[in-house]
């Protein structure tokens, strides 16, 4: 069975503001994907959302069906995303909702994926990521 780690982290300059997600995947050492995206005007929960929705999508398109076999560690420094996805938390903005729905539709592919809060400096590449993207809009 495939291990794979991602770091998601997802931000916004003045909150709401223009905002970006960086995600980083990985399997052992070997970097398989970084996405550095900017994503327009948006809160930091938004972006955060975005950043797990995105590289699931990622996943989904670059394994298939193989996503079944996947032992995907997920971490995020979002202690409030990461709270709401593994449902301790309810969701009560419209906004992040819809993007939670999408998440849990394609989590279904996804059977062996657990999020995990990390601190904020265990997350510097996906941060790095996000800086990026805003820097270049």
């Amino acid at each position: 069975m495939k291990k794979i780690t991602v770091w998601s982290d997802g931000g916004a300059r003045g909150n709401p503001g223009p905002a970006a997600i960086g995600v980083v995947i990985k399997e052992g050492e070997n970097l398989l994907e970084e996405i550095s995206e900017a994503i327009g005007d948006a809160t930091n929960n938004i972006a955060e959302y975005t950043a797990v929705l995105r590289g699931l999508e990622v996943l989904r398109s670059r394994f298939g069906a193989e996503t079944k076999e996947l032992e995907i560690e997920w971490k995020l420094d979002s202690e409030l995303v990461e709270r709401q996805l593994a449902g301790a938390y309810k969701i009560k903005n419209p906004g992040l909702r819809e993007l939670y729905l999408q998440i849990q539709d394609l989590r279904v592919h996804f059977p062996q994926l657990n999020f995990v809060h990390v601190r904020r400096e265990f997350n510097k590449e996906a941060d790095r990521l996000v800086n990026e993207a805003l820097d270049k809009d």
